[in-house]
């Protein structure tokens, strides 16, 4: 019977071999990822400590800012880590935990744009009525929406995904735990894993995205309007 040994961590093979390009990565990513996460968290901190931003608006944007600070800080202190590291390896559960909080910060902030978008449509195309439509009842529910639609949908790509069998090589040829990169590697069937990775993926893409497009182009529609009349 043939001995199948289970990979227990995993190899990040980065962007690349040369060493002084690591060197020069390391510098270069550390210093857009702390600008990166300045950034988001002076918006954050302004618009907690200012009054006068307390509105939906920016509201979304705070959140879509810790979004991306959350989003930024699981994948690339691990990047950064590995440009000077000699063992670039990360565990099962770690990577297992890395594609989980991507997947959910990722798919998070897709929703988040699709429903700044709506919030615009509504101040521009009801503005009188802003206040009263885009209310509290109405803005944490689509935040509470988005930050479940992230998770629900990572919980279906890294439970399918890490039920897989990873028994031949451990090297994922990606700077973090991905899902195509996984599959690449796995000597199991990953037919469904690659149709879910399809549908699941590419429909939050799509809808996100016609989301976004008609709420700008009504306000588009909105502006030539107004200027029209005048």
């Amino acid at each position: 019977m043939e001995n199948i040994t289970e990979v227990t961590e995993f190899v990040l093979k980065g962007f690349t071999d040369n060493a002084d390009l690591e060197i020069l990565s390391f510098f270069l990513f550390l210093a857009i990822y702390l600008f990166t996460l300045m950034g988001n968290l002076g918006l954050i901190g302004l618009v907690i400590g200012d009054s006068r931003l307390h509105n939906p608006m920016y509201y979304f944007l705070s959140v879509l800012s810790s979004v991306d600070a959350c989003y930024s800080s699981v994948i690339t202190p691990q990047m950064i880590v590995d440009f000077v590291s000699e063992k670039k390896v990360i565990s099962f559960v770690g990577c297992a935990a890395q594609m989980f909080l991507a997947v959910t910060f990722g798919t998070t902030e897709c929703f988040l744009l699709a429903a700044m978008a709506y919030d615009r449509y509504v101040a521009i195309h009801n503005p009188l009525l802003y206040v009263v439509i885009m209310s509290p009842r109405v803005y944490v529910p689509l935040i509470i929406a988005s930050y479940a639609g992230g998770i629900l949908h990572a919980v279906i790509h890294t439970v399918t995904t890490f039920r897989l069998s990873f028994c031949g090589s451990n090297e994922i040829s990606h700077i973090f735990c991905d899902i195509p990169p996984l599959l690449a590697i796995s000597c199991s069937d990953t037919h469904i894993n690659q149709l879910l990775l399809f549908y699941c993926a590419g429909s939050i893409e799509i809808v996100t995205i016609l989301i976004v497009l008609i709420s700008y182009g009504f306000i588009l529609f909105a502006i030539l309007r107004t200027h029209s009349a005048e």
